[in-house]
């Protein structure tokens, strides 16, 4: 048998350290290894405050809502608003936003096809303005936060619906709602995109079905309808802002 190999004191060390890994600091070293591919897609693994929004560039990697403190003090009260109610929710300092809205608030359209990993965009939301991954944000970051789900884009009769509808951007049904939202959160920045703009804001949402040619033609649809449905919401429509800030 062979000796096993010694690492020193360096490989001690590495050792007590793995053995201290936190929750936390799984979620956020996992987002920027295995979530890589969907965040450069589109959607991001945490989203910036409201005040940090003008300083952020819209495709950065963003800084936590609250402190790490709050997450490492145990259980934790969070308040936030969903599709346009608030909720307030004692959450662990382990759950994440998706675990939240699903588990805790009966939000059941955030998915979870690569097992938390932060790799097919299904778990998408919006937060704060931006597409983040409801799997690799920590519940306990999202006090005070502006959530809105595919459930509140259905709700509010957005174009987007009846266009995936009519393109048959769909099979199974199961990545549907990741793709819905980052389409949304795209024409919230962006009412007249280019169909490369689209495949852009797409590109970190998997179909197993391969429904991704259905996806742009839907989305294009949906941005000609916005005036019409922003006159009937009594919004104004949103200028161009293109779909990187």
């Amino acid at each position: 048998m062979p000796d096993e190999p010694n690492f020193g004191d360096e490989g001690n060390k590495g050792a007590e350290n793995a053995g201290k890994m936190s929750r936390r600091n799984f979620l956020k070293d996992a987002g920027l290894a295995a979530g890589a591919p969907a965040v450069l897609g589109g959607a991001m693994a945490i989203s910036a405050p409201p005040d940090a929004e003008a300083a952020q560039p819209y495709n950065a990697r963003a800084v936590p809502v609250a402190s790490e403190a709050v997450c490492a003090s145990g259980m934790a009260t969070v308040t936030l608003t969903v599709n346009g109610d608030k909720y307030t929710q004692a959450v662990e300092p382990h759950w994440t936003l998706r675990q939240l809205l699903r588990d805790r608030l009966g939000f059941t359209s955030p998915k979870d096809w690569c097992g938390g990993m932060g790799a097919c965009g299904s778990c998408t939301v919006i937060m704060n303005g931006r597409p983040v991954l409801s799997c690799m944000t920590l519940a306990c970051e999202c006090g005070g936060a502006v959530v809105e789900t595919a459930e509140g884009i259905a709700k509010a009769g957005h174009p987007l619906i009846q266009a995936y509808i009519d393109h048959n951007a769909f099979q199974c049904g199961y990545c549907t709602p990741g793709f819905v939202v980052s389409a949304k959160a795209l024409l919230d920045r962006n009412a007249d995109p280019t169909e490369e703009d689209v495949r852009d804001a797409l590109g970190g949402n998997l179909c197993r079905c391969a429904t991704y040619q259905q996806h742009p033609p839907a989305v294009l649809q949906a941005a000609k309808a916005l005036p019409e449905f922003q006159k009937r919401s009594g919004g104004e429509p949103k200028p161009s802002k293109g779909a990187r800030a």
